[in-house]
């Protein structure tokens, strides 16, 4: 089986156990991985580096990965204390709350910027690449497992290459992805994808097999995180959606087949597009970051006809039928490297529709997608603000009040910026959608407090804005000490009612 795996015979001499491999690694080394949201990601290395650490040994790394990645990772590296810079998105509660006490350092960024920031130098030379594979080919060629992310700028840019060959991802994988890796400048041509389907670089990521030091042999399944029940506040809000897609269709403004999709990830994305199965729309498409479960649906329905993204991000529960069954995706589904993925160029060229996730937004349209009360960082942006600021249109979902009502998700400023309200078109609640489209800042606070604010903080809201109006400047009315008490309150009390 290894054979079919690894089929480089010169490469068999670097195979050595993980905890061999990990004595590669130096202190203060800056080392690029494999994995997204989390997919792909080497598991068996980095433990062993943990280990080290555990054991006496003086090891500090930084880690730039594609997104989020699973414990194996973030979370044994940060827990033993060998993680202390972190780029450019995570979801570990142990990385995380590093983050948040200070113990690691970490710059939350677009994830289209992070590769090209490899490649211009940005944050000094990547020591190693450690990624994860299904196989190596005979020209050193690595076929990527469930996410591209920025394995192949990493293998590029790297002095060495370490290789975990995960033999629990099926080899079936090999053939769905599509690697393109754009020049710098003042070289770089255009991106020529002109569809979601369409291919235009290679299905392995080319690697000078002198590169690869170390070659480990792993059975570690992807640890991806369990998808929440729809319940009925997340199918509210789909309906909603849908009914505004309807809305755009009958108006002219996108076809009948929609326009390609992007959506999030987590439980309320999951949702709101699982909701498209039950609707009228056919022949859709998605050109998105993650194809998660409802996606597959989508897919099993015959709804969607194509996935495009850059990671595979399958529930714990229904990983191991996706692997059995893989061939019926196969020709379907289509991983592409973030750059790729995420580039402005390519989502502006497709007019995607982006539909992203939002834990506050004010009532002037701008977004919170980071921050808990400003300062407590959830996860980081993500690819939320490569989709906004460039798509066709842009949407921003949320539940309209938060533990179980303490919190309304409609705010009179947002405790930290993500999204501009240049950037937002259209807030979507259970209680219903903000069309911001043209409308000026007074406009569109009576429409996200009108649409999309829990009844139990209309009134609240309203009272702020009234009072924001009674200021000098009409534009776009606040009173800061008054927003800033909106947050202080719930502080203090744990409640805003």
């Amino acid at each position: 089986m290894l054979e079919k795996r690894l089929r480089n015979e010169k490469l068999k001499e670097k195979i050595m156990d993980a905890s061999e491999a990990a004595k590669l690694f130096e202190k203060g080394m800056i080392v690029g991985t494999s994995g997204f949201t989390p997919a792909g990601y080497p598991k068996s290395v980095p433990l062993e580096l943990a280990k080290r650490k555990e054991n006496g040994d003086d090891l500090e790394l930084t880690i730039i990965t594609g997104a989020s990645v699973g414990d194996e990772l973030d979370g044994a590296l940060a827990r033993s204390g060998v993680l202390k810079r972190r780029y450019p998105y995570q979801t570990n509660k142990d990385s995380r709350n590093g983050i948040n006490d200070g113990s690691i350092e970490y710059a939350d960024m677009h994830l289209s910027h992070t590769p090209q920031w490899v490649k211009y130098g940005f944050f000094g030379d990547i020591d190693i690449a450690l990624v994860e594979a299904v196989a190596i080919r005979e020209d050193g060629g690595i076929v990527p497992s469930t996410s591209v992310g920025n394995s192949n700028v990493f293998i590029e840019k790297a002095d060495k290459v370490i290789v975990e060959i995960n033999t629990s991802q099926p080899l079936s994988l090999e053939g769905i992805h599509d690697i393109y890796s754009p020049l710098n400048p003042p070289n770089r041509k255009p991106i020529p994808v002109t569809k979601t389907e369409e291919r235009i670089g290679t299905d392995y990521i080319p690697c000078d097999p002198e590169k690869i030091v170390a070659i480990v042999i792993s059975d570690k399944k992807d640890r991806t995180r369990p998808v929440a029940p729809i319940d009925d506040i997340s199918k509210q809000i789909s309906t909603n959606l849908i009914s505004f897609l309807k809305k755009e269709v009958e108006e002219g403004r996108i076809p009948n087949e929609l326009l390609p999709l992007q959506s999030g990830v987590g439980s309320v994305a999951n949702a709101v597009l699982g909701g498209l199965i039950d609707s009228d729309f056919e022949k859709l498409k998605i050109y998105s970051e993650v194809i998660q479960d409802s996606a597959l649906d989508l897919l099993d329905s015959g709804k969607v006809v194509f996935a495009s993204g850059t990671s595979l991000t399958v529930s714990p529960d229904r990983l191991d039928d996706f692997y059995k069954n893989f061939e019926k995706y196969k020709d379907k589904v289509l991983l592409r490297p973030q750059e790729i993925s995420n580039n402005p160029e390519v989502i502006r060229r497709l007019g995607i529709i982006a539909m992203n996730t939002a834990i506050e937004v004010d009532i002037y349209g701008n977004v919170n997608s980071t921050n808990i009360m400003g300062s407590r960082m959830m996860n980081g942006i993500g690819g939320s603000g490569d989709f906004t600021r460039n798509a066709y249109l842009s949407i921003f979902t949320t539940v309209s009040i938060a533990k179980d009502g303490d919190i309304s998700s409609i705010v009179p400023m947002v405790s930290h910026h993500d999204h501009t309200e240049h950037d937002v078109h259209v807030i979507v609640t259970e209680q219903g959608v903000a069309d911001l489209r043209g409308l000026s800042p007074k406009e569109r606070a009576k429409a996200i407090i009108e649409n999309c604010a829990h009844p139990d903080y209309k009134e609240k809201l309203y009272d702020y804005y009234n009072q924001a109006l009674e200021g000098k400047y009409k534009h776009t009315p606040h009173t800061i000490g008054k927003a800033l008490s909106w947050h202080e309150k719930f502080l203090k009390e744990g409640s805003m009612k």
